[in-house]
């Protein structure tokens, strides 16, 4: 698969996994969107496994993988779908925006990757401008919005460590093996999570809820991550999440459109600098090497 159209894919599916996350969770519980989608996937991962005649390798390299990439997927997940509950689903997308400047950060402290530079740093600044100006935005204030947009941010920290910790190991595996393997390895603790803190099967059926759980299980789940492991071992850790410079903007305007969501004037604001700040990341270093420095 080319680079440009994995890419691309990623992009189409984070952008629109926060909307589904919501939805998943207003039918039926979030614990039950969240095992469900996670049961679905690994189902699905379990068939595609022997049918494109891929296997599973068990090796020490591969174990070490699939929690690395598990334990991310079970924080990550955990903690945002949590969250989702109290912000708009746009804004879980902004906040997901700092990935790329925290995975710089981690990438620079865990792998030696050379991601501290002037420009990243004027990243990283602006991003963290944005999310202070997102936290004094009224949106945010209302009710227990801070602790969704803490969560979100809990997620985000995960993830990032979760995909350095796969570079870092470099076994090697294909992006659906890393899928399968994470998936598999981890749907006990979802499923436990679930008997645990709900235990309660949905008592009636919600279409918009079951569609959002069967996209999520097999778009969001395992087409998304296959590609994004695809993009993890073919490229730099901290370009692979500059995805997010687009996946922002795009799920603002489908929560509008889409469900109705109001964003004011200070979440816009913060999310401005955090995608300056991600332009800044990827940009700001070219630029300053053409500006002479005496």
């Amino acid at each position: 698969m080319s680079l440009p159209a994995a890419y691309l894919g990623v992009i189409l599916i984070w952008s629109t996994t926060p909307l589904a996350i919501q939805w998943s969770s207003a039918g039926w519980g979030y614990l039950t969107g969240l095992s469900g989608r996670m049961l679905l996937g690994a189902l699905l991962c379990a068939a595609l496994i022997p049918l494109l005649r891929l296997s599973l390798p068990w090796h020490r390299a591969a174990r070490r993988t699939y929690v690395a990439a598990g334990l991310g997927v079970f924080g990550a997940m955990f903690c945002v779908y949590w969250g989702a509950r109290f912000v708009p689903s746009g804004l879980i997308a902004v906040i997901y925006g700092l990935t790329p400047l925290l995975t710089g950060i981690v990438a620079a402290l865990w792998l030696g990757e050379r991601s501290l530079t002037r420009g990243r740093l004027l990243g990283v600044g602006l991003g963290i401008l944005g999310l202070l100006v997102i936290f004094s935005a009224d949106v945010v204030r209302v009710g227990d919005a801070w602790m969704g947009v803490l969560a979100v941010l809990a997620s985000a920290i995960l993830h990032s460590i979760s995909s350095v910790w796969v570079k870092r190991i470099g076994a090697g595996l294909s992006g659906l093996t890393v899928t399968s393997g994470s998936l598999i390895s981890m749907l006990p603790l979802f499923l436990l999570s679930w008997w645990l803190l709900d235990g309660r099967l949905p008592q009636h059926l919600d279409l918009q809820a079951g569609l959002s759980l069967l996209y999520l299980g097999l778009f969001g789940s395992v087409l998304g991550f296959s590609l994004y492991y695809y993009l993890l071992r073919h490229m730099e850790a901290n370009r692979v999440a500059l995805i997010t410079l687009v996946t922002p903007v795009l799920a603002l305007f489908f929560g509008q459109w889409l469900n109705g969501e109001h964003i004011d004037a200070g979440v816009w604001a913060g999310s401005g600098l955090i995608i300056t700040g991600l332009a800044s990341h990827l940009w700001a270093d070219r630029l300053l090497a053409r500006v002479p420095f005496r």
